[in-house]
């Protein structure tokens, strides 16, 4: 091959490897190792467990419309392995720590206060909710929270899940 040719593939190379790598994390993708992000909070057991990944920030109104209905998912599933874990997007310490004072969520909560996780995913909206399988696979992506909708779809999905064979 030539010089340029070369130089050309390089140059395509540095311009598509970044695009990769900052791709928005889909469906059908391993979702990021956890422990790797300095998460502020003690991290549940998930291996092995149907696990919905909600992230949300204390300053958004259906993040906080969601947390009843999330806590009785918990509640329900939780026994099958499931595990609800609700991932801050907030900043700074303070309005979480009043937030979960304030709701006490029955299911884990933890904050990306680097923001490095919420990077890596490229979450479109607050809130959204990745669903994950036993194998750590993300099975289904939910933009949003919507109510009963919302609740209704995830549980169906969340229940066919526990009950496939690993």
């Amino acid at each position: 091959m030539s010089y340029l040719t070369n130089l050309l593939r390089g140059l395509a190379l540095g311009l598509v490897l970044p695009l990769c790598a900052s791709a928005q994390l889909k469906v059908g993708q391993p979702f990021p190792d956890l422990a790797a992000y300095g998460i502020e909070g003690r991290l549940p057991a998930c291996a092995g467990q149907v696990v919905l990944v909600d992230f949300w920030a204390t300053w958004c109104a259906p993040c906080k419309a969601s947390f009843p209905a999330y806590g009785e998912l918990q509640r329900e599933l939780a026994p099958r392995g499931f595990v609800l874990l609700a991932v801050s997007i907030d900043k700074t310490a303070a309005p979480y720590d009043e937030f979960l004072a304030r709701f006490r969520p029955p299911f884990p909560t933890v904050r990306d206060g680097t923001q490095r996780l919420i990077a890596q995913v490229r979450v479109p909206a607050m809130p959204t909710s990745y669903l994950v399988d036993r194998r750590g696979v993300v099975r289904s992506i939910h933009s949003g929270y919507h109510g009963e909708a919302t609740l209704r779809a995830l549980r169906e999905e969340i229940v066919r899940l526990l009950e496939e064979k690993s």
